[in-house]
């Protein structure tokens, strides 16, 4: 199986970073997701928030939040739950741009509830409840998690996920792509490799390159040549201390939208710039954090996905365009719970995750000119190369399985773009 960052990194403390480099033991429990990750967590948040209660309220409320008479009351559920894969960071902020003011912290479980707002700001009538995944949910798939709680009507689920568990008991069906680019690249050091200008060079150089066992993107680069399976190395935890301990000699995994920043400007130790491509640019065209629901829920709230999934682009843009509430929400979310599950996030990194989104196209319009829409090519295109390597891994995907079984752009309306 593959496994992303948000499921798989357990989040270490900078001076629990010393130690590691010293002893060099990265052993953590590995998660059976799909392929994304981060090294973010071992940043230091800048938000200021009293922890000292599991339940705590942000800002005076809304008089207005969950009110009858919104455009969601009556066809969505009273509060709409969102799982996502990881703790909140810049790639989440389209959701928590959503979370109008009077928002509560729920500290033990790691959500974050408030009224729904639309883009000019109206009450929906309902409330949001956006929850964070990794560690607060044992690091378990959102494909899982949509099975395992019913009341969670949406989660992130990457395309190469819903290849993966479409045939087991845990199907889904996307209905808006979150990413049109995978943030997920292989990284490496300029100084040590100056002549490498993309992964192939990394392959021709025979350099090491740690990611996360079990990731199918990885056997799709070895098995196209680009790198040799002797030189991949399927050990990588998340942790920063052995790129930095050996000096380079070795490339990683990341997400490109968060480990430039942290090595260079909060990992001291290194301080510098990294290189890096990401793997989309590579033939494994993602859908990263797709926004998913159990199959049976594309008739059962049909009227609320109609409306709700519009919102959710809208918020996409409005993020992207001013990142200001978003961000708020989110610091304030970390420095709430942050610290209880071994996560730390700057406003530094936040503004560099935003501004990374914009700049190489990570959220984007699709193919068609739309935000959130699927290129039902693309996820064929995908298909034809993760079936077999599901297979091989024993994880078997639904037998002649379909762009449709996994996608839709039936809700996504096509006048909302960038």
């Amino acid at each position: 199986m593959q496994q992303r960052r948000s499921r798989n990194l357990l989040a270490i403390s900078l001076v629990s970073l010393v130690a590691l480099a010293a002893c060099g033991d990265d052993e953590t429990t590995e998660s059976t997701s799909a392929a994304v990750e981060t090294t973010a967590a071992v940043t230091e948040t800048t938000a200021a928030t009293d922890t000292t209660t599991a339940t705590e309220e942000t800002s005076a409320p809304d008089t207005t939040g969950g009110e009858a008479g919104g455009a969601l009351a009556g066809i969505c559920p009273e509060t709409v739950i969102i799982q996502t894969d990881w703790m909140p960071e810049a790639e989440h902020g389209f959701l928590y741009n959503l979370v109008g003011d009077g928002y509560e912290m729920d500290a033990d479980l790691a959500y974050v509830t408030g009224p729904l707002l639309d883009s000019t700001g109206a009450d929906m009538g309902v409330d949001i409840q956006v929850r964070s995944g990794g560690v607060p949910q044992q690091f378990s798939p959102v494909s899982q998690l949509l099975y395992n709680n019913e009341d969670v009507l949406l989660g992130f689920v990457y395309t190469d996920e819903a290849i993966q568990f479409s045939g087991t008991e845990y199907p889904t069906v996307a209905v808006m792509s979150g990413f049109e680019k995978n943030p997920q690249m292989i990284m490496w050091d300029p100084a040590t490799y100056p002549d490498v200008t993309g992964v192939a060079d990394l392959g021709t150089a025979g350099a090491t390159v740690r990611y996360f066992g079990g990731a199918a993107y990885m056997d799709y680069l070895t098995t196209t040549g680009i790198l040799s399976p002797d030189q991949v190395d399927g050990s990588y935890t998340g942790d920063p201390a052995l790129f930095i301990a050996d000096e380079g000699k070795a490339a990683q995994q990341g997400f490109g939208s968060a480990e430039p920043y942290l090595y260079e400007v909060e990992l001291t130790d290194w301080g510098k710039p990294v290189a890096y491509e990401y793997i989309n640019d590579l033939g494994w065209r993602n859908y990263a954090q797709s926004i998913a629901t159990r199959p049976e829920n594309i008739d059962t709230y049909a009227d609320c996905l109609t409306a709700l999934v519009p919102m959710i682009q809208q918020s996409a843009v409005d993020y992207l365009t001013d990142p200001t509430h978003g961000n708020e929400v989110i610091l304030a979310a970390v420095a709430a719970f942050g610290e209880d599950f071994g996560w730390t996030y700057t406003a530094g990194a936040a503004d560099f995750g935003v501004s990374t989104i914009q700049a190489d196209g990570l959220q984007a319009n699709g193919t068609d000119g739309t935000m959130g829409s699927f290129d039902l090519d693309r996820v064929a295109e995908l298909i034809a190369l993760a079936v077999p390597i599901y297979t091989e891994q024993g994880s078997t995907p639904k037998d002649g399985i379909v762009p449709d079984d996994i996608v839709t752009n039936q809700f996504i309306d096509p006048s909302i773009a960038l």
